[in-house]
């Protein structure tokens, strides 16, 4: 149980924090038009990532079965987290065009900007569903635990920098945000190293 909180926590907040295109919207709207639009932006990923999630565990789940399809998977997440882990600890900063103000719609272009990303496909087929699969083998609290601690620290970590680049922009440059990747770096590498363990086991 302990285990599919941890993994939930350590992940969501490095998708939180980590450079891309919806935190790059995050801020910028908070720059151009306050927090509170950034926010929106935010909390896209409630919605968006929800049918993901349930379709990826749904066509996993059929193939429970094949252990060697599971094993295959489990050891592509793996292969992600690793090329996840070493972008975090590479990252420096996080840079934002802010161009001309325009009406915000904040919200919808949050859940666009997710919706045609591959970054939640990638991650709730190759991570996120065999997570929840091996979850319910286990407990049907530890799916539950993942899956909230997962989305609770994701989208608390965008609003926290909303919050926090609407009052000062020097945050995404400085040394603690820096510090900050390269600890979710190495939790990355050690989930990654449980994903390869399992994937190793299932197909033998």
């Amino acid at each position: 149980m302990i285990a599919f909180l941890s993994a939930g926590v350590a992940l969501g907040l490095y998708s939180g924090f980590s450079p891309g295109p919806l935190i790059t919207l995050v801020i910028s709207q908070a720059v151009k038009y306050g927090p509170k639009e950034g926010i929106k932006v935010a909390v896209a990923p409630l919605v968006t990532d929800f049918p993901i999630l349930l379709v990826s565990t749904f066509l996993l789940n059929r193939f429970s079965n094949y252990q060697v399809i599971l094993g295959g998977v489990s050891i592509l997440g793996g292969l992600f987290l690793v090329y996840l882990a070493f972008k975090s600890m590479k990252a420096k900063g996080v840079e934002v065009n802010l161009a001309d103000k325009e009406v915000p719609y904040s919200f919808i272009k949050g859940a666009l900007v997710n919706a045609l990303s591959p970054n939640p496909y990638v991650f709730w087929i190759t991570i996120g569903a065999p997570t929840i699969i091996r979850g319910f083998a286990e407990s049907y609290a530890a799916p539950f635990l993942f899956v909230g601690s997962f989305l609770g620290c994701l989208v608390g970590s965008k609003c926290f920098l909303a919050i926090v680049v609407g009052k000062s922009k020097h945050f995404l440059t400085g040394r603690a945000y820096v510090y900050i990747m390269r600890v979710l770096g190495i939790a990355l590498l050690v989930f990654a190293f449980v994903l390869f363990r399992d994937g190793l086991r299932l197909l033998r």
